[in-house]
């Protein structure tokens, strides 16, 4: 997601991943799906000189680097979090200078089954990083330089062969108004969506066999997001409410993890917690309604935090897709034949940096 070495001076190994070649013959690309996979993805496409379409259904790019903004301030409803392991991954986030904070790892608790503290910290002094004002923003700003070539509130429906050249590729979308409407003439079209609808898009193997035979086996786990805000805590007297910790991974049969969203660096003062759920536990409450889910897990954050009060926020979503059990396996999936692609974090693992090098890996196989 940078500028590339020149031929002058020898490229170091990370180097040679940050920006392809210059194609000899440009080619028309449609990405579905604004995640940092598509992203990523669209954007090297875009820096190696193709045109390229990103269609995102939401009304902004950023997946499940999602913020929800309420009156008390914003709550990552997704990521919580990412980690940096990869030169490649370090590299692009240099493109974001300031907009990513360190978020201290030793503030992460370990909770047995009963909400108390067993560990004091996490093992790993691995960096725990945010972005700012929400996790949303750093999908936002690599987003930008794509302009009018994002479209969002625009779902694709269908992908199909070109009307007016079969050996192109058109796609049917539906916006946010019912209204519909056809983008034809595209080289090759990249999925960057979660394996639901990857499998719908590709027809259940009509499209791509081969794609359909490699996404079968892929099984990720749902998650119950709970957002709370405690308003009353903001007092000269009372600093926060609950426990001295501000994140902690958790056994509880219904929750796996907690985070105090005021504690991350560049949010809102007001305390806030982020609760998400289970998978075992989100899989057998799949079908439970928001209200319902909300009042069981409050019960779960008053017993793990000790925080009893009525919270003056409380929100319950779900993300049908957020935890990857079973990947792909690899990196990305390319079918040269079909002229179709597959990124996602879930090839590989369920990470925002598997996300990352999943749309970079697929970009660099298809120039």
């Amino acid at each position: 997601m940078s500028t590339r070495a020149t031929a002058k001076k020898p490229a170091k190994a990370a180097d040679r991943h940050r920006t392809p070649a210059t194609p000899r013959v440009p080619r028309n690309f449609a990405v579905i799906g604004a995640g940092i996979a598509g992203v990523a993805c669209a954007r090297t496409l875009v820096q190696a000189g193709h045109k390229v379409t990103l269609f995102e259904r939401e009304a902004a790019a950023g997946g499940r680097m999602a913020s929800i903004d309420t009156a008390f301030g914003r709550f990552d409803s997704g990521a919580q979090y990412f980690t940096v392991r990869d030169p490649r991954f370090a590299l692009a986030l240099e493109s974001t200078p300031g907009l990513c904070k360190r978020w201290s790892a030793n503030l992460v608790r370990v909770l047995d089954a009963h909400g108390r503290v067993a560990e004091a910290a996490l093992p790993s002094l691995e960096p725990h990083w945010v972005a700012q004002p929400g996790m949303d923003a750093l999908a936002a700003h690599w987003a930008k330089p794509l302009g009018d070539s994002l479209i969002t509130g625009t779902q694709v429906t269908q992908i199909e062969p070109d009307a007016l050249d079969a050996k192109r590729w058109q796609l049917r979308t539906a916006g946010a108004d019912d209204s519909q409407h056809v983008y034809s003439g595209f080289d090759a079209v990249l999925l960057a969506v979660p394996p639901a609808r990857t499998r719908a898009l590709l027809g259940d193997g009509k499209l791509s066999a081969t794609l359909s035979r490699k996404i079968e086996p892929v099984r990720i786990a749902p998650c119950w997001t709970l957002m709370v805000a405690y308003p009353q805590a903001n007092q000269p007297t009372m600093s926060h409410l609950g426990p001295q910790w501000n994140a902690a991974r958790s056994t509880h049969h219904r929750v796996a993890w907690l985070a105090r969203e005021s504690s991350k660096p560049g949010r809102e003062p007001i305390e806030r917690w982020t609760l998400q759920a289970s998978a075992t536990w989100s899989q057998e409450h799949l079908r439970d309604t928001p209200a319902r889910v909300e009042a069981k897990l409050l019960r779960a954050f008053a017993e793990i935090t000790g925080i009893h009060a009525t919270p003056a926020h409380a929100q319950a979503l779900c993300w049908n897709e957020a935890q990857t059990q079973v990947p792909v396996g690899t990196t990305h999936l390319w079918d040269s034949k079909a002229r179709i692609g597959v990124a996602g974090d879930w090839c590989t693992g369920h990470r925002v940096e598997d996300a990352f090098l999943s749309g970079l890996s697929l970009a660099l196989d298809v120039i």
